[in-house]
């Protein structure tokens, strides 16, 4: 497989500008970014690219800061090499380290995970993944059953199986976040997470005790009634990739509807994790 590299350049733009523009990206395909000196760059697999969806986010910010792009197309063996150049071993609270294959083991970390990111995006390093392993590692998981919703590389999935979880079923609608997801699992010796290539009608009837949404407020809004019938009373559900306003107040009137409760929300810039229990 062929993949599309878009590399942006800025001269005047402010974060959160830059970070609802990745928002956007991902809504049409784009599913990994890395920073680059002067903005970021953007993949996306070469036969979901379309210049014309390119063009029509980019026209929604004309007039607000200036840019160039560059487009490149990348041949799948030369990802690794791509990744190796840009990717940085990440810690998580003094608790979490993670790590590429090609980074030294660092054992004083209660927790270790190696993730070969190929194009699946989730490797920690985005504020919402980074938010969603403070809430993991800050609940407990031990003997609970998770659902992780958009999986992307299976890094949260593997997080709460290192933490004690006792099953965890793990879902993208992608195909390479599906196996991305496989070969992390193997990866970390991690047995006993199930998962699944489709959307919210391949969700098992559960039911879970915890789950996991990692993927922006549109589909958010449009599972949580399914996420409602699974969640086991007095479960947690802990959501992210979207903004606090007005996309929190949005998550939480939805959830209203189905007896799940707002209890608090942490943010990085303009990026919101929240943390919900049904009564």
């Amino acid at each position: 497989m062929q993949y599309i590299k878009v590399t942006f350049s800025f001269t005047a733009i402010e974060e959160y500008q830059q970070d609802l523009l990745i928002s956007d990206l991902a809504e049409i395909g784009y599913n990994t970014f890395e920073d680059t000196e002067n903005g970021f760059a953007a993949f996306i697999d070469f036969d979901s690219y379309k210049k014309e969806n390119l063009g029509d986010v980019l026209a929604r910010y004309e007039g607000e800061f200036e840019s160039n792009y560059t487009i490149t197309e990348i041949a799948a063996e030369n990802w690794n090499e791509e990744w190796e150049k840009n990717f940085e071993p990440l810690i998580i609270d003094d608790q979490c380290y993670v790590r590429a294959t090609f980074h030294q083991p660092q054992p004083q970390y209660k927790y270790e995970i190696v993730i070969d990111p190929k194009m699946a995006f989730g490797t920690g390093h985005h504020q919402t993944t980074t938010m969603m392993m403070q809430y993991i590692l800050s609940t407990d998981v031990q003997g609970k059953t998770v659902l992780d919703m958009g999986c992307g590389t299976g890094i949260l999935a593997i997080l709460a199986s290192k933490k004690g979880a006792s099953s965890l079923v793990a879902i993208d609608n992608d195909e390479v976040c599906y196996q991305s997801t496989l070969e992390n699992s193997a990866l970390n010796q991690i047995s006993n997470i199930i998962a699944a290539c489709g959307g919210k009608e391949t969700i098992p009837a559960g039911p879970f005790e915890v789950i996991l949404a990692n993927i922006n407020r549109n589909i958010l809004l449009d599972q949580i009634a399914v996420y409602a019938s699974v969640l086991t009373p007095g479960g947690s559900i802990f959501f992210s990739g979207f903004y606090e306003s007005p996309d929190l107040d949005m998550i939480k009137a939805e959830c209203e509807k189905f007896q799940i409760s707002y209890v608090d929300h942490k943010k990085i810039g303009e990026w919101v994790a929240a943390r919900f229990k049904k009564d």
